[in-house]
C-alpha cells in the first residue's frame, strides 16, 4: 500500500501569496497595507506609524461577527509595539493582540488560516 503526500488545500479566504512592489500580493492585487478577515481583504489607509494607531483605525476588523479570537498586527518592516491604550482597548473587547513585523504577520496569517482560526489582521506598509 502506498500513500501519496500532496499539498493541503488552501484555506478559505484571502491569503498573502507574496511581497511585490513594496506591498502584499493577494489574488494578484498588490496592497501597500491591508486588513484581512477570514472572508475578505481590504486596502487599509493605515496611520503613518504604529505610534499613531488607534482603536478606530481597526474598526472594520472589530465589527466581525463573531469577533476575532485575536488580531495579528503587522507593524511594518520592523517589530514595534503599539500604544498600550490600544492593547487595553482590544483586551476590554475580548480580542487578543499579536504584534510582529508585517512580513512575519503575513506568513503567520496563512498558517493560522490553514487551521481555520477565526482571526483578523492589519498589516502596515513594508517600507
Amino acid at each position: 500500500m502506498s500513500a501519496r503526500v500532496g499539498r493541503d488545500e488552501a484555506p478559505a479566504g484571502p491569503i498573502v501569496q507574496g511581497f511585490a512592489a513594496g506591498g502584499f500580493s493577494v489574488s494578484g492585487i498588490v496592497y501597500p497595507s491591508l486588513m484581512l478577515t477570514p472572508d475578505s481583504v481590504e486596502r487599509w489607509n493605515s496611520p503613518p506609524s504604529v505610534d499613531a494607531l488607534t482603536i478606530a483605525d481597526l474598526g472594520p476588523l472589530l465589527a466581525l461577527d463573531p469577533q476575532p479570537e485575536f488580531l495579528l498586527l503587522g507593524t511594518g518592516p520592523a517589530l514595534r509595539f503599539p500604544p498600550r491604550v490600544l492593547a487595553r482597548a482590544l483586551e476590554e473587547r475580548g480580542v487578543g493582540l499579536e504584534v510582529m513585523d508585517s512580513r512575519a504577520a503575513a506568513r503567520v496569517w496563512g498558517l493560522l488560516r490553514g487551521e481555520e482560526r477565526w482571526i483578523a489582521a492589519a498589516l502596515m506598509p513594508l517600507g
